[in-house]
């Protein structure tokens, strides 16, 4: 007897988005698993973000199709959970951890609210899961960057979604709190199941757990395994120049042959000059 079909997390087909006249990627034909875990590199201004809001239902494509779950996306949706790039609080801000977690229940529901016990349950549920019971009721501002976007990624999973679409959730944090994050949802996807689209400027802490990248240069994209995309040979196609790719102590670095020939721009098309230990800082945004 045969296997019923498995309807893909997120399928693109001939899609295209931009600005105005300015396409940031065209002609992209995408097929997201259920569980996947899929990486999005690319220079600033390639589309990491926009890709994102895609599958939100908040951007339109200028071309082609999107599907989620195998029906086109609908804003506000319960399937998607979604961790927005890290903003600094401030301070003063009287907003709890625990507070900022409840945001997201039926946020997207305007004037529906469940019960406060079991609201209440459900925050608890995911504050747990998440590892933040201990700092949970003080002001989000006082907080550490590790500590805040724990809440974010507990704010995201309350209503156990299906999809979890993270932008950036890395930027500002140590390595230590990379480390810790990137396991968290690592976690989440190997237990539930949770399809995870990672946005990142560094790789190398999610590298363990990819099993795809989606590289955007220029409109131009490549897909594949990572040891098929990180290599000098096709990062060099992507990029239009000459790029080294090394693997030194488990981590991925990108190297130009001349410090002063290639700077990165103001296009953002280039890759910088980087060089062991730095770890795509500045290439992948």
């Amino acid at each position: 007897m045969t296997a019923p079909a498995v309807t893909p997390a997120i399928r693109f087909a001939g899609a295209a988005a931009g600005y105005g006249e300015r396409r940031v990627w065209e002609g992209l034909d995408l097929t997201v698993e259920s569980g996947e875990f899929l990486a999005v590199l690319g220079p600033n201004g390639t589309g990491k973000t926009t890709l994102l809001k895609a599958v939100l239902g908040i951007a339109r494509l200028s071309a082609g199709t999107i599907e989620v779950a195998g029906r086109p996306p609908r804003r506000g949706s319960r399937r998607i959970g979604y961790i927005p790039q890290q903003r600094a609080f401030d301070r003063d801000l009287p907003v709890r951890g625990r507070d900022l977690v409840r945001f997201g229940l039926d946020g997207h529901r305007p004037g529906i609210l469940l019960a406060r016990r079991e609201s209440r349950r459900r925050v608890d549920e995911v504050i747990r899961a998440v590892g933040a019971t201990g700092f949970a009721g003080a002001p989000v501002g006082r907080l550490s960057g590790g500590e805040q976007q724990r809440l974010r990624i507990a704010q995201a999973l309350l209503g156990d979604p299906d999809i979890l679409l993270c932008d950036e959730p890395l930027l500002s944090l140590d390595v230590a709190h990379q480390r810790v994050i990137t396991a968290l949802i690592e976690q989440r996807r190997r237990e539930a199941g949770t399809t995870i689209v990672f946005v990142t400027h560094d790789i190398n802490p999610v590298l363990p757990y990819v099993g795809r990248l989606l590289y955007l240069v220029g409109g131009r994209f490549a897909v594949g395994s990572p040891a098929e995309i990180l290599t000098g040979a096709r990062l060099s196609s992507l990029y239009g120049t000459h790029v080294d790719v090394v693997r030194a102590g488990g981590r991925v670095v990108v190297v130009t042959p001349d410090d002063d020939d290639v700077t990165g721009g103001a296009d953002g098309h280039h890759p910088p000059a980087v060089s062991a230990p730095a770890l795509w800082e500045d290439e992948l945004e």
